[in-house]
């Protein structure tokens, strides 16, 4: 990605240009991809500040001495995450035309990369979601097949790289909102570990469970955005004072040797049985580049989606309470009291799902069914987490499941049934829940639909995780996967 953009010196303003003309054809026609809500470059900070100082004269970018590993690179950003002079309004009509006074780590640090911010995404009303058709602004189509859903929330991100307008974009994961996009649009979506990436600047939805992912048109290229965003950051109190190795060398991509476990939780009815085959498939290119394939057990995978649909709406209805029509965001103005400003502003500033779900959390967390709600569903978070434990202790490397137990469905058929949209994040709860990294690639198609194949990692073994994700892909396309 950035070496391509870097061969002959570093350029400024060219590769942004033909990132935003790409743009706007994507989003022309009868049926427009409506992947961004707002395009740059921002003014708040100047996109060329991001690329001064920088040296491309032997072909490889550098600032000072040091390597910068997306000069040049256009980059979309999900419209949660903070940007100086671009709104930030998470997909609600509670915060339409809200400018953020600060900017997200993450931006700040792609930008430091030499990343060029080439505008924000379209997603879920505050990332609950599975489709991006629960944004405020309208829904987002997926390129390969504009009638079907790109998955969600963080469906614009996806869209963009798979629509090839930007070869890489930042989004975020609750339970699977970077993977399960990845996974219906074609793409490559990585989560990291909990306290790997800086949630400064990411607006709340879950915090025990958010975490910012980069989302790829290859490994390489989401890898490469990971390692220019990973990294501690004080501002962040759950932020991980821990070293990031280097997972962009493409020497390390090799499964030869690893015990790879198959949960068997994950291979049941639920799951379509054409995308079992492709994921069988791709479990057979992993023993011909030398893996150990094996069945595991986590038992407790059955009761992950009710936990998670308790413990993530019970910290969302505490996040969002600061939405409240007076500070900032959209304000009713026909009340004729402070109460009925709260209400009448709540009540149409957000859309049906972020009301379903603020009442759902708001239940939970209720003085007499705390106890038998948010305080069951973690134990059973611990109980899931515990299942992983076991697992890596028994000496499994990673584990290989399908990322969604579907391809892309089509616009319009779940948006009445909230439970089959809930079940289509089945397969990627479970690593929010024990905190684990997850990527997803594409393994395959379905009726020409793509299907993804997802590896998960003990905490912090990113390196390993990617670099059997670059094997895996390499193994797929014909290669030897670094056998």
């Amino acid at each position: 990605m950035a070496s391509r953009v870097q061969v002959g010196g570093v350029a400024q303003d060219h590769y942004l240009g033909e990132a935003l003309e790409r743009a706007r054809v994507v989003e022309a026609g009868e049926l427009p991809l409506h992947a961004f809500l707002a395009l740059g470059p921002d003014t708040g900070t100047g996109e060329a500040s991001s690329l001064s100082g920088i040296d491309g004269s032997d072909g490889t970018a550098t600032r000072g001495g040091a390597s910068v590993s997306l000069a040049g690179v256009p980059v979309a950003v999900k419209d949660n995450l903070c940007t100086l002079g671009l709104p930030t309004t998470c997909a609600s009509r509670i915060l339409d035309g809200y400018v953020s006074p600060f900017e997200a780590t993450v931006v700040r640090r792609l930008k430091r990369a030499g990343g060029l911010v080439l505008g924000k995404t379209n997603m879920d009303e505050f990332a609950m979601g599975s489709s991006t058709e629960n944004s405020g602004f309208g829904p987002t189509r997926n390129p390969r097949d504009r009638s079907r859903v790109p998955g969600g929330s963080s469906g614009g991100s996806a869209a963009a790289v798979a629509a090839g307008v930007v070869p890489c974009a930042l989004g975020s994961d609750t339970g699977g909102s970077v993977r399960q996009p990845a996974s219906f649009c074609g793409i490559v979506g990585i989560k990291p570990t909990y306290g790997r990436v800086s949630r400064y600047g990411l607006v709340a939805f879950a915090s025990s469970l958010d975490q910012v992912g980069a989302l790829g048109a290859t490994v390489d290229d989401a890898a490469l955005l990971l390692h220019a965003i990973a990294g501690y950051d004080p501002r962040d109190a759950t932020s991980a004072p821990r070293d990031v190795p280097d997972w962009t060398r493409a020497e390390e991509a090799t499964v030869e040797g690893l015990r790879i476990g198959v949960p068997r939780e994950y291979f049941t009815d639920a799951l379509d049985p054409q995308v079992k085959r492709v994921c069988l498939d791709a479990l057979d290119r992993l023993r011909d580049g030398g893996a150990r394939v094996e069945e595991v057990s986590l038992p407790h995978t059955r009761y992950a989606v009710p936990t998670y649909y308790v413990l993530a709406p019970a910290e969302a209805s505490s996040n969002l309470a600061r939405y409240d029509g007076v500070r900032y965001g959209f304000r009713f103005d026909g009340a004729d009291s402070a109460r009925a400003v709260y209400e009448e502003s709540r009540t149409r500033g957000f859309g049906k799902e972020v009301v379903r779900r603020i009442m759902l959390g708001t239940f939970a967390l209720s003085a007499g069914y705390y106890d038998a709600y948010y305080g069951r569903a973690q134990k059973v978070r611990t109980l899931i987490a515990q299942d992983f434990h076991r697992v890596w202790d028994d000496g499994v490397d990673l584990l290989f499941t399908p990322t969604a137990p579907t391809p892309a469905f089509p616009i319009g058929e779940r948006t009445e049934d909230p439970m089959a949209m809930y079940l289509s994040d089945i397969f990627t709860v479970t690593a929010n829940l024990a905190g684990i990294p997850g990527i997803s690639l594409p393994i395959g198609a379905v009726d020409n639909l793509p299907v993804g194949g997802q590896l998960l990692a003990p905490m912090w073994e990113e390196a390993r995780m990617i670099g059997a994700a670059r094997a895996l892909e390499s193994l797929l396309a014909g290669g030897e996967g670094g056998r």
